[in-house]
């Protein structure tokens, strides 16, 4: 239940419903404009961790740099490019590394089944890949060890790809052709939208669309040119995260020394690559966070105004309670808890309105919202103090009015 003094404040209020509500709208604007701008960072926060959650946090990324004609020939006259000893080698110099896993993408030309055709791309990987790239099987098994030694032709198909050739959904030991190779299904990955190809100019997977074969059968059943490189790149996984900024200038050194100096590579680690992106995303939280402070600002001073208007339209009544044995502190207490009202109101309908704007937001530009209540409630809290804040004067120059000039005034 609503006490009779709370009351009495939401009816001096409603007495004044355009200036109330004029008042309220600094506050509503102020709070949406931080609760949409934390919805949607938070959400973009969530979604960089999950991007590059599927390049691996505890990962040091090794890629080959793409080179033709006479740039390549060059390179090949002094490193034969990205190679496994490479990986091997750096397992065993950068420190905290356990474990390595090798991709080579293949060059295909037709892809197909008994049952259906797919526009997919063909990787040989080393065992260890799935489970360095955070990959999962919906069904079957995961490329082995022995698959990789025995060149054996099977193969581990992404969910698109699964469905492509075979629609009936029963793709485990089926047969189906890549260029001129009969390859035996025995897993399929389960589906991983990650809603994006790229992150901080890094391409992501598109594992979905993607064919995996052993690495040793890839390179002993398909047509490679012959100065390409062994393998395309190669994951590292370190035990250590805080290890990856000294790690990746281990491998920095130990693959120049290997290369001769030449270029013919690029190391990415994604842990760097998140943490510049939350600093681009604090800039804009803090660019955000302080436009909407202003409207917060701005919303106090128009409490302010209307709180000297009601002061001065009100100096009779003023006069009455203070002639009747209200006390000073009476009075800072009424005018307080009318502040207090308007301050809550706009709150609440400012978390509605950033809630609704944060969702339109996202669905314009395709981005992700998410809710941390820590924010949520800070936004709010501060919405209250600064309506409190602005309304102490008032309230205090109320409380001081001499009650029988006020009693007197028309």
């Amino acid at each position: 239940m609503i006490s009779a003094l709370w009351r009495e404040a939401i009816e001096e209020l409603s007495r004044r419903k355009l200036r109330t509500l004029l008042t309220l709208l600094g506050m509503i604007f102020g709070v949406g404009a931080i609760v949409a701008m934390q919805g949607v960072g938070e959400g973009s926060r969530r979604e960089a961790l999950k991007l590059v959650d599927s390049l691996g946090l505890h990962n040091l990324i090794v890629e080959a740099k793409s080179q033709d004609g006479d740039a390549l020939k060059e390179a090949r006259a002094r490193s034969i490019g990205l190679t496994v000893a490479d990986a091997r080698a750096a397992l065993d110099v950068v420190p905290s590394a356990e474990r390595y896993a090798a991709e080579k993408r293949v060059k295909r030309w037709d892809v197909y089944s008994d049952d259906g055709h797919a526009d997919a791309e063909i990787s040989g990987i080393s065992p260890d890949y799935f489970q360095l790239a955070s990959l999962h099987l919906a069904e079957g098994r995961a490329l082995s060890a022995d698959d990789d030694a025995g060149l054996a032709p099977v193969a581990v198909l992404g969910h698109q790809v699964a469905h492509d050739l075979f629609p009936d959904g029963k793709p485990l030991g089926r047969l189906f052709k890549v260029n001129q190779v009969w390859l035996r299904v025995v897993g399929v990955l389960a589906d991983r939208d990650l809603g994006q190809d790229k992150f901080e100019g890094v391409a992501l997977g598109a594992e979905s669309n993607r064919v995996f074969v052993p690495l040793a059968s890839a390179r002993a059943r398909f047509r490679f040119q012959p100065m390409e490189d062994e393998v395309d790149r190669f994951l590292l996984r370190l035990k250590d995260p805080e290890g990856l900024a000294a790690g990746a200038r281990v491998l920095t050194a130990l693959l120049d020394q290997r290369h001769a100096g030449v270029g013919d590579y690029r190391l990415i680690v994604p842990q760097q690559l998140y943490r510049q992106n939350q600093k681009t995303q604090r800039i804009f939280s803090v660019v955000m966070g302080s436009i909407a402070g202003v409207s917060l600002l701005v919303g106090g001073i128009g409490i302010m105004n209307i709180m000297l208007a009601n002061v001065l339209e009100r100096r009779r009544e003023i006069g009455l309670l203070r002639a009747i044995g209200a006390r000073r502190q009476d009075i800072v207490q009424r005018f307080l808890r009318e502040a207090l009202v308007i301050c809550l109101a706009g709150a609440l309908a400012g978390l509605l309105f950033g809630a609704l704007l944060a969702y339109a937001i996202a669905a314009f530009a395709g981005w992700q919202v998410a809710w941390a209540p820590i924010g949520v409630i800070a936004s709010v809290l501060a919405c209250v103090l600064i309506g409190l804040a602005f309304s102490i004067y008032p309230a205090r120059q109320a409380a001081a009015l001499d009650p029988i000039a006020a009693i007197r005034d028309e």
